[in-house]
């Protein structure tokens, strides 16, 4: 693995384009439905299939939300913007061009800051534009056959690409997981990698740090990397292929042209597939069946005050204003805007917010996590589960009662004082009542005392511990656990005559 140290053999260079799928019911230029998972070829028309005479129609929300998406990332919006055709053949395009923008794309210069080690990093963005996608080939086994599905053909991608500010595999996962997270959170799309609404590309080359020059590498593509894992690792294994085939090549790398590779997760190595297209390539030309978009400053000011709170703001304040650890933060943030407002809401009436960071990443993720449910399905109000946690921080109840209360709020709803009355749960705090309790446990538990002398160190520890076990257990799990925990070391050492330590 590299590093930028005076001593590393190289720096890795990574520049990322992402295609994000938006959160369009139709297609970008034509009434066919956005939907992934219908049968192949059956949400399709004239215009995505590319039938002479047709005319492609705007699609005002899929540049609504790709405006919302670039004013997110910092980028400066064009006042106007066009289309583009961009021209290749392949059997998943039938029109034999994509429309796209080439020169004048609607936000450019733009950046997303990303956490590493120590701090942040800021990765800069080249530019964000609006294209339609292309279908998607079916390979049989063998690779004798080959099928088209065109539902995809015409869905509304945002194209999102890079400059190469990232230095090591992790931050290029690192900066996918903040895109998917920040876009998630605007509603854009729902980023779903293993149905394809986000797909990203990788181009990838080395700085050699040789003889006191710096030398670069020829710039490889990387395709086909499917999940953030693969990202990484693709990554990991190109730039050591790459150091490889520097070593090998010598003096001639010049003459190595660029490339692009596939990522093999069967192998776990990428393969060679063909000479990286330049521009030219595609032959770019106004798409004459559009007619350009302006937008105003009214719009974009529209757009600002709709995004509200974005999630790294809103993870630093969960740490400044909640005392929350940067760990749970970090993952109530990442459970998505909805999970993070529930948890607001569970937190605001609560002594400690901490407390409802444990609920809500123990008892409330668990239970999502089980039963399939995303926090809107979840039966419990936020406002109820608040009153529950609040009783616990009252001592009006144990957490292993308060868990009990919670499962059946849970499964039949329910007011959680009703059902602490009713089910006999109040926590038992009464100091004199729960010493008769831990003394007729150890008077029913005499051998308790000798192994208690027997033991040392922590092998005490673990004999009272067993006793607050049947302490606990003889008040049905209802005891103060504090006050059972001090009643135990103190009348153990006692009775026993020697203490935990001795």
């Amino acid at each position: 693995m590299s590093t930028t140290t005076d001593v590393a053999p190289y720096t890795v260079v990574i520049g990322l384009e992402v295609h994000v799928q938006l959160l369009t019911q139709s297609k970008l230029f034509c009434a066919c439905r956005n939907r992934f998972g219908d049968p192949p070829n059956t949400n399709v028309c004239p215009v995505c299939l590319g039938m002479p005479g047709v005319l492609p129609v705007m699609n005002r929300q899929a540049f609504e939300l790709a405006l919302r998406a670039a004013v997110a990332l910092n980028c400066k919006i064009a006042r106007f913007t066009k289309w583009d055709r961009k021209n290749y053949y392949y059997p998943d395009l039938p029109k034999n061009y994509q429309i796209s923008q080439y020169d004048l794309p609607f936000s450019s210069d733009g950046y997303l800051e990303i956490p590493v080690e120590g701090g942040t990093k800021r990765v800069g963005i080249i530019r964000v534009h609006l294209e339609e996608d292309a279908g998607k080939l079916l390979h049989g086994e063998g690779g004798k056959r080959s099928q088209v599905d065109l539902n995809r053909a015409g869905t509304p991608l945002l194209e999102i690409v890079t400059r190469p500010d990232m230095n090591s595999p992790a931050e290029a996962r690192t900066f996918l997981e903040e895109l998917r997270l920040l876009l998630r959170y605007l509603e854009v799309s729902d980023c779903n990698m293993q149905e394809g609404s986000l797909r990203c590309d990788a181009n990838i080359n080395l700085h050699v740090h040789h003889n006191g020059e710096i030398i670069a590498t020829p710039i490889v593509e990387v395709k086909n990397m499917n999940s953030f894992r693969a990202v990484e690792r693709a990554m990991a294994y190109e730039m050591e292929r790459q150091y490889e085939e520097w070593k090998r090549t010598g003096a001639r790398l010049g003459e190595v042209p660029k490339e692009t590779r596939g990522w093999d997760e069967n192998r776990n190595i990428t393969v060679s597939q063909r000479r990286k297209e330049e521009a030219s390539d595609y032959r770019y030309f106004p798409e004459p069946d559009l007619v350009p978009v302006t937008v105003t400053e009214e719009e974009l000011e529209r757009v600002r005050e709709s995004i509200g709170e974005l999630p790294a703001q809103r993870r630093l304040r969960f740490i400044s204003g909640y005392a929350l650890p940067e760990y749970d933060a970090r993952v109530i943030v990442e459970q998505g805007k909805k999970f993070a407002d529930y948890f607001e809401r569970v937190a605001r009436g609560l002594e400690h917010a901490k407390n409802a960071s444990n609920w809500m990443l123990q008892d409330v993720l668990r239970t999502l996590n089980e039963r399939g449910w995303t926090i809107e399905e979840f039966p419990i109000a936020a406002e109820k589960l608040c009153d529950l946690i609040r009783r616990v921080e009252r001592r009006e109840v144990n957490t292993h009662a308060a868990r009990e209360v919670f499962a059946e709020m849970l499964e039949g709803g329910g007011d959680p004082g009703e059902i602490i009355e009713r089910k006999g749960l109040a926590m038992v705090s009464d100091e004199d009542a729960l010493r008769q309790v831990v003394a007729a446990v150890l008077d029913k538990n005499p051998k308790v005392i000798e192994d208690f002398k027997k033991k040392k160190g922590k092998k005490r520890a673990q004999v009272a511990g067993f006793v607050r076990g049947l302490v606990m257990r003889e008040t049905r799990g209802k005891a103060d656990a504090s006050l059972v925990e001090k009643l135990v070391n103190e009348m153990i050492v006692e009775r026993a005559g020697v203490g935990f330590d001795s």
